[in-house]
């Protein structure tokens, strides 16, 4: 007997970054994580930045996805993000860098405009940085 999946598209404004049947999906959304398997209620969710997980082959995968949408109906996954990268495709080097220099970039911002900007920016640090321990 065939395991169930789930079909999986994880699409961002320059390319697709994921296209196939995967067995499990964990997201982050606005207000926590949802697990997806096979045969989940219909949702429509916003997602914020974080890590998302992805069960396939036997093995798990990590994404960071720096916030955007996820519809789920019939068994078919339609994430729109603003951005996504693979963990196999980040840097380490360069993730604990830009990690370092938002968190640095976050404690010292002064005014409105440059606290949200300096939390966006830690917050996608964080994500990346969080999607390459996931793995």
């Amino acid at each position: 007997m065939k395991e169930m999946v789930l079909n999986l598209r994880v699409m961002a404004p320059n390319r697709i970054v994921w296209n196939s049947e995967v067995l499990e999906i964990i997201l982050s959304t606005n207000s926590g994580q949802v697990g997806v398997l096979p045969n989940h209620a219909p949702l429509l969710t916003a997602l914020d930045m974080g890590v998302s997980k992805i069960r396939h082959d036997g093995q798990w995968s990590a994404m960071a996805l720096m916030g955007g949408f996820a519809m789920i109906d019939n068994n078919q996954v339609t994430i729109l993000v603003n951005e996504a990268e693979r963990a196999t495709e980040i840097n380490p080097e360069e993730a604990q860098e830009a990690f370092q220099t938002a968190q640095v970039n976050s404690a010292q911002a002064e005014g409105k405009k440059r606290i949200i900007e300096a939390n966006s920016a830690f917050k996608r640090a964080k994500a990346r940085l969080e999607a390459l321990n996931d793995t």
